[in-house]
C-alpha cells in the first residue's frame, strides 16, 4: 500500500510516538492536580509543548489555547467571538467566508445563519423548503475563483460595517490554492472586522513561522504534521492586554485560562509538542523534499492524456494535487475502491467523504465532480512511490 492521502491525515512520526509513550504510562499525572510529581510533570509537559507549538507559527506561548482539533478551534473561535461581539462587545453579529471554505467552517457559519442545527441535518420540509430560525446572526458566502482561491473584490463587498469577524482557509484543501492573506487582512482592517485563519493544510508546507501573519486568529490539528489524531489549538492573538475575552465553547474548569474546561489529553499534547518541534526544525529539508515530488509528479503525469491538473495556478500550495480525469465512463468513487488494495488517494476532503465537493462545485466544476482525484503528497514520498501511482493511472484510466 502506497499512501497518498496526506491531506486527509498524515502517519505519526515515530519521534512523536516515543515522546508520548511516557505520559501513556508512567507520567499519568492530571496537570490540573498540584504538588505531587506525576501532575507537575504532566503541567510541564503541556507548556513544553505549548511552547513548541508557538514557536512553529513564530508566536507566543501564552496565545495557544490546545484543542480536539482544528474543527473544535475553528468552532470556538467563530461562535465564540461573535457570541462575545454580541452581548458585550460592540455588537456586531456578521461573519464572512467562502464557499471553498472546510466543512468545519461551513457548517459552523451555516449553523449561526439558522440553515442547519448539525451536520447532517434532517430537518424537512413538506412545502421543499427547510426551515430556516434566526439565531441572531448573519454569514455572507462569497465565491472563488476556478483555482479555488477567494475573489477579492466579492469579498471586499461583502465585509462592511456590521461584519465581526471574516473567516478565511490559507491553503484550500482540496485544490491547494494559497489565498492572498495580506490583501485579506488589509479588507478586513479597513472595515475594522477581526481575521481568522484555518492554517491546517500550511503548516509543514509554507514557512507560517517566517510569514508573521497579520490575523487575530488561527485553527491548527498535530495529525497533519505528523502528530496524532485528536488534538490541535486555537491561537488567539494578544493586545496589550493579553488575550481579548472570548467566549468559551465548552464550559465547566478552568483548564487553559477558563477558555476550554476538560482535562488535557496530555500524552496527544506532547505529541503535537514533538510533531511541532520536528516540523520547524526539518521544515528546510521537508519542503524541499515536498516541492520536488510535486514537480515531479506533476511532470510524469502528463504522460496521460486523459488527465491534467484541476488547479494550475502557480499559487498552489506543494503537495496537494488535484486531477480531472477527462473519460467518459470515469467515475472516481469507483476508481478509488478498484485501487485500493495499492494505493490510497481521495476525491478530496476526507470530513466530506460520501458526498460531492463543494470546493469543486465552487470552482465552477461542478460537471466534474464525479471525476477528480486528490493526490496529497507528504515528507515520506519517494520517486518510486510516485512512479508505482503513475504505473496505476495508466493501467487503470
Amino acid at each position: 500500500m502506497i499512501y497518498f492521502d496526506n491531506s486527509a491525515t498524515s502517519p505519526v512520526d515515530p519521534e512523536v510516538l516515543e515522546a508520548m509513550l511516557p505520559y501513556l504510562k508512567e507520567e499519568y499525572g492530571n496537570p490540573s492536580g498540584k504538588y505531587y510529581s506525576q501532575a507537575v510533570h504532566a503541567r510541564q509537559a503541556v507548556e513544553d509543548a505549548r511552547e513548541k507549538v508557538a514557536a512553529l507559527l513564530g508566536k507566543h506561548p501564552e496565545e495557544i489555547v490546545f484543542t480536539a482539533g482544528a474543527t473544535e478551534s475553528t468552532n470556538f473561535i467563530i461562535k465564540g467571538f461573535l457570541d462575545y461581539q454580541r452581548y458585550y462587545g460592540n455588537g456586531k453579529t456578521r461573519v464572512v467566508t467562502s464557499k471553498a471554505e472546510h466543512k468545519a467552517t461551513l457548517n459552523v457559519c451555516r449553523f449561526l445563519n439558522g440553515e442547519i442545527y448539525s451536520n447532517q441535518d434532517a430537518t424537512m420540509s413538506f412545502f421543499g423548503e427547510n426551515p430556516r430560525v434566526d439565531r441572531g446572526y448573519q454569514a455572507a458566502f462569497v465565491d472563488v475563483h476556478e483555482d479555488g482561491s477567494l475573489d477579492l473584490e466579492e469579498f471586499q463587498k461583502a465585509v462592511d460595517d456590521s461584519t465581526a469577524l471574516a473567516s478565511v482557509i490559507f491553503v484550500n484543501n482540496e485544490s491547494g490554492a494559497i489565498n492572498h492573506i495580506q490583501e485579506i487582512s488589509r479588507i478586513c482592517r479597513e472595515k475594522g472586522a477581526a481575521l481568522h485563519l484555518d492554517i491546517t493544510q500550511a503548516l509543514g508546507k509554507l514557512p507560517v513561522h517566517k510569514m508573521d501573519l497579520d490575523c487575530d486568529f488561527m485553527s491548527l490539528s498535530a495529525h497533519k504534521i505528523y502528530g496524532p489524531k485528536g488534538v490541535g489549538a486555537a491561537y488567539l492573538k494578544e493586545d496589550d492586554y493579553g488575550i481579548p475575552p472570548i467566549s468559551a465553547l465548552l464550559h465547566g474548569g478552568e483548564q487553559e485560562n477558563g477558555l476550554r474546561a476538560g482535562t488535557l489529553c496530555v500524552h496527544n499534547i506532547v505529541g503535537f509538542g514533538k510533531a511541532a518541534q520536528i516540523a520547524l526544525r526539518d521544515f528546510e529539508e521537508n519542503s524541499r523534499r515536498i516541492q520536488e515530488a510535486d514537480e515531479y509528479f506533476v511532470g510524469r503525469i502528463r504522460e496521460i492524456p486523459e488527465i491534467s491538473l484541476t488547479n494550475p495556478s502557480p499559487r498552489r500550495c506543494p503537495g496537494i494535487i488535484s486531477l480531472r480525469v477527462d473519460k467518459k465512463d470515469f467515475h472516481n468513487e469507483r476508481f478509488i475502491k478498484s485501487v485500493s488494495q495499492e494505493i490510497a488517494i481521495s476525491t478530496g476532503s476526507a470530513c466530506s467523504a460520501g458526498e460531492p465537493s463543494h470546493v469543486i462545485q465552487a470552482m465552477g466544476l461542478g460537471e466534474y465532480v464525479n471525476k477528480i482525484l486528490r493526490i496529497s503528497i507528504g515528507k515520506n514520498t519517494t520517486k518510486e512511490n510516485i512512479d508505482e501511482l503513475v504505473r496505476i493511472l495508466k493501467e487503470n484510466i
